[in-house]
């Protein structure tokens, strides 16, 4: 008779299967409820005669009064706002430090990075409420100054809330940045300058196109928080801004309707993910176009 092997777990296993455990219970488990939910015409739950339909998505498409298309385009364009602006303003912070000798200077500006992210959430969207009213700090410095009259519109509407959400995020686009341009040797620039490419030459056709894996990770961590957002969209942009997670927490809390809140995720989730492809093949494309070139 041939022997028996027994086949143990490896080591490696037993150190992924706490991790796997953790995914599976707090990603997969409740995005599989919020899919089988949105299929059931009430929670089958509490009524038992709950019946399989697809009416909360026909509700979607049929949406003859536009709010919830509406508050889908809405999230997505704060989404994209933010993304790019964040973009913006944390590349080249990011490239100074990664570019910076100094350890201590370094250190400090990573410390000036990362402390906002010590802060709660709540609490920073609440410090811009008191910057971005009426009687803010901004508009009350301008009219005492003379320059305004009447306050600047600057809260309660897109503008404050991109900027609340810009500030909370840009920690993370800066920290995705700075290690992949931190792995850039330098002597690919100086060889470019050294052959007669100028500064900003030498930055476009090397460094950027090298960085570009760590602006496809920093857009998407962006991006995927952005519009998923729900506090600060709530407290900045008040009743004049609908995105759709305020939505979905209405349909909880308010109107007690689980199966549309359920089916208003699973349609964002799906959006952004094709928009998440979409962006992902785009940035492939450019950077397989730069290897070439």
């Amino acid at each position: 008779m041939p022997a028996v092997v027994s086949r143990r777990p490896s080591p490696i296993a037993w150190l992924i299967a706490p991790a796997l455990l953790l995914f599976i219970l707090f990603f997969v488990l409740p995005f599989a409820v919020m899919v089988a939910m949105s299929f059931f015409s009430s929670n089958p739950i509490g009524n038992p005669h709950a019946v399989v339909t697809t009416r909360h998505y026909q509700r979607f498409i049929e949406d003859n009064a536009g709010i919830f298309h509406d508050a889908l385009w809405e999230t997505l364009r704060i989404g994209l706002v933010t993304t790019v602006a964040s973009l913006l303003i944390g590349y080249p912070l990011a490239h100074w430090m990664a570019r910076m000798q100094s350890r201590l200077g370094h250190a400090l500006a990573l410390m000036a990075v990362i402390t906002p992210l010590l802060t709660g959430i709540v609490v920073r969207t609440f410090a811009w409420m008191t910057i971005l009213q009426d009687k803010g700090v901004i508009n009350t410095t301008l009219i005492s100054w003379g320059l305004i009259h009447k306050p600047l519109p600057l809260m309660y509407n897109e503008f404050g809330t991109v900027v609340a959400l810009v500030h909370i995020y840009v920690p993370f686009m800066v920290l995705t940045l700075i290690g992949v341009i931190g792995r850039i040797d330098e002597r690919f620039e100086q060889a470019a300058r050294s052959l007669g490419a100028g500064r900003l030459r030498a930055f476009a056709e090397v460094t950027l196109p090298l960085s570009l894996p760590g602006i496809l990770a920093g857009s998407l961590l962006v991006f995927a928080l952005s519009i998923s957002a729900y506090v600060t969209p709530s407290l900045m942009g008040g009743t004049n801004v609908l995105t759709l997670p305020m939505l979905i927490a209405q349909q909880v809390g308010t109107s007690f309707n689980p199966g549309f809140a359920g089916a208003l995720g699973v349609i964002l989730l799906a959006v952004s993910l094709v928009i998440v492809v979409a962006y992902n093949r785009i940035l492939t494309r450019l950077s397989g176009e730069q290897g070439l070139a």
